[in-house]
């Protein structure tokens, strides 16, 4: 980061009153340049830096909002085998109780070593590539000036987000189907770990089986990412601007919440179909979908209506309003830690 150093001008008088006037505003000047110099050091750390920050982050967040997500995936996955009756009759309570009851409290975290696993890679190659793709975007041509458009910014987070989420999810989808996979088991287990889901569903259903459903996982997620860090710096630019003194694990923590919010709700039928693409075949069931997106949108739709896209979605929003919120705090906190340490060093 380059910063260009401003000098007051000195304007003489015999009684060198102007003098100590340009003296004192350039001192002025030089200190507000030393304090902004030190507030951008303390959010550049170094690669290492950022991926520890990124990882710690997801894992810690996922592991905070682990019964929601079972029991998001649990109702999103409902339809699959069940009949309109069942159906009718599920509650987030219902589900919870029977949870407990059947399977034990520990069951909440069914599936959370592999979604650490899972999301300790992810996280860190999401932010580390979402900080790598936004310094490419800025170095394009007609973007120099990025600092004085908004709607640059924007646009720039948005791009920067969705390429980030497609090669982190990429990277790490095997992952991903493993956790759906061992999250949606109740009392039948037919995987028994990470690695024996693996060998089993390479051995069912050959290596591709690991990547069922990624092509719908890459068409949500890069939107899901775009919007939630479109969503998050855009909200805590203008926090910032009007309140500049708040703390920063409030704002990052709000920001974050309303930012995963607003991604849930935008890609929420997309995350279905993924999750029920992701069971196909799986314990060795017979496939419920034999068409592609469009098919299994518009199965869906013809036999669960609207709402059965959206089944699962408030155990959703009572995940992602901590979950996210905790990811960005604990992120944003974690590179100050680290700056401070890096720059000690």
């Amino acid at each position: 980061m380059q910063t260009e150093a401003r000098v007051g001008v000195v304007n003489s008088s015999p009684g060198g009153g102007g003098t100590n006037g340009g003296v004192e505003t350039t001192s002025l000047k030089f200190k507000q340049q030393q304090q902004e110099l030190l507030q951008a050091q303390k959010t550049q750390i170094g690669t290492v830096s950022q991926l520890l920050a990124g990882g710690v982050a997801g894992a810690l967040s996922k592991t905070c909002t682990a019964p929601l997500a079972r029991l998001t995936i649990l109702f999103q996955v409902q339809g699959m085998h069940s009949d309109a009756a069942t159906l009718r009759k599920a509650s987030i309570w219902r589900e919870a109780s029977r949870i407990v009851g059947e399977e034990g409290f520990r069951a909440f975290w069914k599936g959370n070593l592999v979604t650490i696993a899972h999301r300790l890679p992810y996280s860190s190659l999401n932010f580390y590539a979402y900080e790598q793709y936004k310094k490419l975007l800025y170095m394009l041509p007609g973007l120099e000036n990025h600092g004085k458009s908004m709607s640059a910014d924007i646009c720039i987070h948005f791009v920067g987000g969705g390429l980030a989420g497609i090669t982190a999810a990429s990277a790490t989808y095997p992952l991903d189907l493993v956790r759906t996979r061992l999250a949606a088991q109740t009392n039948d287990t037919y995987y028994r770990g990470i690695w024996h889901a693996l060998r089993t569903i390479c051995k069912d259903e050959g290596v591709l089986g690991l990547y069922k459903g990624l092509g719908t996982t890459l068409l949500g997620v890069g939107p899901s990412i775009a919007i939630s860090f479109s969503v998050y710096e855009s909200l805590r630019s203008f926090w910032q601007s009007r309140r500049p003194h708040d703390s920063t694990v409030v704002v990052s923590l709000t920001c974050g919440s309303l930012s995963g919010v607003a991604s849930s709700t935008a890609i929420f039928p997309l995350d279905l179909i993924r999750r029920r693409k992701q069971l196909e075949g799986a314990g060795g069931r017979a496939r419920v979908y034999k068409t592609g997106l469009f098919g299994t949108f518009k199965h869906i739709f013809q036999t669960e209506g609207f709402r059965g896209l959206y089944r699962g979605i408030l155990p959703e929003y009572y995940k992602v309003v901590p979950g996210v919120g905790i990811c960005f705090m604990t992120y944003e906190t974690l590179k100050t830690l680290l700056a401070d340490v890096t720059t000690k060093l």
